[in-house]
């Protein structure tokens, strides 16, 4: 179920109005008409007034794959990922409309969540903040993630697993061992045949 939908159907359930439910988020009633209608996202304070308006988490909200009255439970991914703490821990940020499957969602953990002002199309980007405990995690967001290779503009996603780096671009994994310089080298080079300059790399270790 879409944020969309779970916004329609926790206003009814509720018994809003979309006039009043705008009245609590400090928004117009167009805003909600918008949120609803799957054409725009709120953003991150909006979010947290919906969770604590509705009494859910941010999890029921954003993930596709988690229905409002009950959660999937997850054994390889999701909240798990905290309770566990396994070894290989993926920690990382996914812009959200770098993938192409939300599906994805469902196998992380997200900690923190950011509306990132881009002064181009799309407006906004939705930045999770996440980590997974999937042991193919690499290989199952490399499926998923942007590409026209027409245009030659490829989306990357990167996030670490104890002292590895990971960048990720659709069906092709690349990684190195931070602190290795000519492993890194090697890896920005890639990612310069991939368009990625030089300023897209400074990426965290």
């Amino acid at each position: 179920m879409k944020l969309s939908e779970k916004i329609i159907r926790l206003r009814k359930s509720n018994g809003m109005t979309q006039e009043e439910l705008a009245s609590i988020c400090n928004v117009s009633r167009q805003s909600i008409s918008k949120w609803e209608a799957d054409i725009a996202l709120p953003e991150t304070e909006k979010l947290l007034i919906l969770g604590e308006v509705f009494q859910v988490s941010m999890d029921i909200l954003l993930k596709d794959a988690l229905t409002l009255n009950e959660v999937k439970e997850v054994h390889t991914c999701g909240n798990n990922a905290i309770q566990k703490r396994k070894q290989e821990l993926y920690e990382g940020i996914l812009i959200k409309e770098s993938i192409v499957d939300d599906s994805i969602i469902a196998c992380l953990n997200i900690h923190k969540i950011e509306l990132w002002n881009t002064d181009g199309k799309p407006k906004y980007w939705t930045v999770l903040f996440f980590s997974s405990d999937r042991n193919d995690f690499p290989e199952q967001i490399a499926k998923v993630m942007r590409s026209d290779p027409d245009t030659n503009q490829h989306w990357f996603v990167d996030f670490k697993a104890g002292n590895v780096k990971y960048i990720v671009f659709k069906d092709r994994i690349l990684k190195y061992q931070i602190g290795n310089q000519t492993e890194k080298e090697s890896v920005c080079d890639e990612c310069r045949r991939f368009g990625i300059s030089d300023e897209q790399m400074n990426w965290p270790e």
